[in-house]
């Protein structure tokens, strides 16, 4: 069981409880200031906090968010699209936020495209699995993405403990899991006036 810490962001204008032993980006390299960044220190998780404009048209619903969402998958995986599969996409509830604010996540991965031009490494990335959670705030125009990139490096992790299409996530994103349902637990929006800033 990871430890977890109570972090601001965005200045304090959000909390929420991360991994204690993941790592603010910023201090290493710019971040820009509509995302805050956190990586593992001793793997290779990331936790991504990005507000973006609200994409869709008015209101909320199944197929409104849905769009919504598939739209923010895409502009993640960019021209990966091909290798995507989405594994399960489902309501969630944040438990300091208010039950009328839609909000779902969505497990996901992405197979590689083989470039003939990348040099062969043995650091090479089989797939990486995604956890998004969007949150829609209708009111502030604003799309919230909290994002949890999986990669699964070859070597790094037991092949075995992996079969998606049987249930088995493997420690990693059984990990990534659980860092989420700590988010939904204790994310919360101290200063509303963030969303008009950004």
């Amino acid at each position: 069981m990871a430890n977890y810490k109570t972090t601001p962001l965005y200045g304090g204008a959000l909390v929420a409880d991360l991994p204690a032993n993941f790592a603010d980006v910023s201090v290493i390299r710019q971040v820009p200031d509509n995302q805050e960044v956190y990586i593992d220190k001793d793997g290779f998780t990331s936790i991504i906090f990005d507000i973006t404009e609200r994409v869709g048209g008015p209101g909320s619903g199944p197929e409104i968010d849905g769009q919504a969402l598939t739209t923010h998958l895409e502009d993640l995986v960019g021209d990966g699209a091909e290798g995507v599969k989405v594994w399960n996409t489902t309501p969630t509830l944040f438990s300091r936020l208010d039950e009328d604010i839609p909000a779902y996540t969505l497990i996901a991965t992405n197979m590689p495209r083989d470039d003939p031009k990348a040099k062969s490494s043995s650091a090479t990335t089989d797939f990486t699995a995604f956890i998004i959670t969007l949150v829609r705030l209708e009111r502030e125009k604003t799309d919230l993405l909290i994002t949890i990139n999986v990669p699964h490096i070859h070597g790094e992790y037991d092949e075995e403990d992996i079969d998606l299409e049987l249930g088995k996530q493997g420690k990693l994103i059984g990990d990534a899991v659980d860092y989420a349902a700590k988010i939904w637990e204790t994310f919360k929006v101290k200063d509303w006036g963030l969303f008009n800033e950004v």
